[in-house]
């Protein structure tokens, strides 16, 4: 089987894979990190940025991002795709969320769908576990990483330059008001000349 084929059975990933799982302790066993990895699955699609440990944020990631890519690649009258997101999406109602909103948003995405950023230490000395953001591309949430570039289309860019405008407009407004108060307060203070008539 050439390359070729291989690409059209399997859904490709735009992020790095380990090849190798994982071991994290769960009293519960296997079925405990399946079940935790199946929480933060459905914490991300729900809410769109999660905080937690790294690790687990990492290995998530990989789950998400292929439900992702078969959700988009397959949509959800392919059968295998319905049982797949039915079976790592907790809440149900999320099911809905990921073929309705996120598919649509993630069509023309030529990146992954997720971005996954190392949180700073904690100076607390008892925690040791190394916390992360992940994040699904295009939320609704600023962005944590404050880029150079100054974007004057975005909503709250426009209502401040607005909000400038109307401001120095009141202000000159004012200034020019003084301006002919004292004017005319110079004008009817003129001593008149009785003099020169």
């Amino acid at each position: 089987m050439n390359q070729a084929d291989v690409s059209k059975l399997v859904s490709k990933l735009n992020i790095k894979v380990n090849p190798r799982l994982r071991k994290f302790r769960s009293p519960q066993g296997p079925e405990g990190r399946l079940d935790k990895l199946r929480k933060t699955v459905t914490a991300l699609f729900k809410h769109e940025r999660i905080e937690l440990n790294y690790p687990r944020a990492d290995e998530a990631r990989m789950y998400a991002e292929r439900l992702i890519s078969d959700a988009i690649r397959y949509g959800d009258c392919h059968k295998s795709t319905m049982e797949m997101a039915d079976y790592w999406l907790v809440e149900k109602q999320i099911v809905h969320k990921l073929f309705k909103v996120l598919v649509p948003r993630f069509q023309d995405y030529g990146i992954s769908y997720t971005k996954l950023y190392r949180a700073p230490k904690r100076p607390i000395p008892e925690d040791q576990y190394e916390k992360a953001v992940l994040e699904l591309r295009g939320n609704p949430y600023p962005p944590l990483l404050h880029g150079t570039h100054n974007n004057k289309n975005l909503i709250h860019n426009i209502l401040l330059e607005e909000a400038k405008k109307a401001y120095r407009a009141k202000k000159c407004a004012e200034i020019a008001a003084k301006i002919d108060a004292v004017e005319e307060k110079t004008k009817s203070d003129k001593p008149v000349d009785h003099c020169t008539q």
